[in-house]
């Protein structure tokens, strides 16, 4: 892969912006900060945020076993993906592969970028047709975009299928790692190395239990991170963001929270296969489990009505009469289980509305 063939060439001559703290480090030591137009009334937060997140990184590549040079952070996984898309796709003339049923914000960044989105559909087994995604590529197919574990089938990619498309396609492969840790699967980052055309997003919102922080996770070669660092905006993650992140990651509550989801997926996936309406219960290695039920539309609004809000996805390739049911706590999901014992016993006349 020639990355430089891949810059937008607007990008390639683009100079930076370079903020206050680019330019000088905040010290230890006391020191009189004149240089950024601030607010001098100390308050927590009336000085502007690390730009490059240092202590953030420093502890994410601890974890990850990757160098900070190879870490991007940003507004939730949506700003990196947009950064990517602005950084290697010229609009109105280059395309990218997606894999639906998929994440749908691939689609939605395409759209704002005026990227043409070519689809190619999973197979029933919701893996990808590999010679089908190599037969759409041509010479503006920027990018291939996987996510696996998939959102919103659940499953994991064949390690084949992903090996074939990174060996195979010249541009950029994204794999999108957002349910990684509900994985039995090893992550793609232990080759980050091994494939210069590799970016791995991830995030804290799901397994790390923050959402409302709202920081996503990129990492690829210390080329890619180069080219993305000239377009992020300079102080993307606010200071609250990074500082409750790092208290967070140093609690290290993940294991055993991620422990305590995977009982409670195993205990709801046992309470569905007894359900008369249920006809299809798709493998999960996330933190929610799609079904095939006889009436998606119906069974929504069952929940509905009983104070459960699920997500109709009938409305996704390949997923007719699916609902996607995320894990909740160990109360929550009694709670469900004894309304499924219900919703076996219930007549639709009666219910639907």
């Amino acid at each position: 892969m020639n990355l430089e063939n891949l810059i937008r060439e607007n990008v390639k001559k683009l100079s930076p912006y370079s903020s206050a703290r680019d330019e000088f480090e905040q010290f230890t030591k006391p020191m009189i900060y004149l240089d950024a137009n601030e607010n001098p009334f100390t308050n927590g937060m009336n000085r502007y945020p690390d730009p490059q997140q240092k202590e953030l990184k420093t502890i994410i590549a601890d974890k990850n076993n990757v160098q900070k040079e190879n870490i991007l952070l940003g507004n939730g996984s949506d700003e990196v993906l947009d950064l990517i898309f602005r950084a290697f796709c010229e609009p109105n003339r280059d395309n990218i592969i997606t894999l639906p049923p998929t994440y749908g914000m691939y689609g939605v960044l395409a759209n704002i970028n005026a990227i043409e989105n070519r689809e190619v559909f999973l197979n029933e087994e919701f893996q990808p047709n590999v010679d089908a995604i190599l037969n759409a590529v041509d010479s503006k197919t920027k990018i291939i975009f996987l996510c696996s574990p998939n959102n919103p089938t659940g499953n994991s990619f064949d390690d084949s299928a992903v090996i074939k498309i990174l060996n195979q396609f010249k541009g950029l492969v994204v794999i999108d790692e957002a349910y990684i840790d509900f994985s039995n699967e090893v992550s793609w980052l232990t080759v980050l190395k091994d494939f210069p055309n590799l970016i791995i997003t991830q995030t804290l919102s799901k397994a790390y239990a923050m959402a409302g922080l709202r920081i996503g996770i990129l990492y690829a070669s210390r080329e890619i991170i180069s080219v993305l660092n000239k377009i992020k905006p300079p102080y993307n993650i606010n200071g609250l963001s990074q500082e409750t992140a790092v208290k967070k990651l140093l609690q290290n509550t993940l294991s055993t929270q991620v422990r305590k989801i995977l009982v409670e997926r195993n205990k709801l996936i046992e309470a569905l296969s007894k359900c008369e309406f249920v006809e299809k219960i798709y493998p999960s290695d996330a933190n929610f489990i799609l079904i095939k039920v006889d009436d998606a539309n119906f069974r929504y609004q069952q929940f509905i009505d009983n104070g459960v809000v699920v997500r109709n996805r009938s409305n996704q390739p390949l997923c007719e009469n699916c609902l996607r049911i995320s894990i909740g706590t160990k109360e929550e999901t009694e709670q469900i289980i004894e309304l499924l014992k219900t919703f076996n016993n219930a007549e639709k006349s009666i219910i639907y509305r």
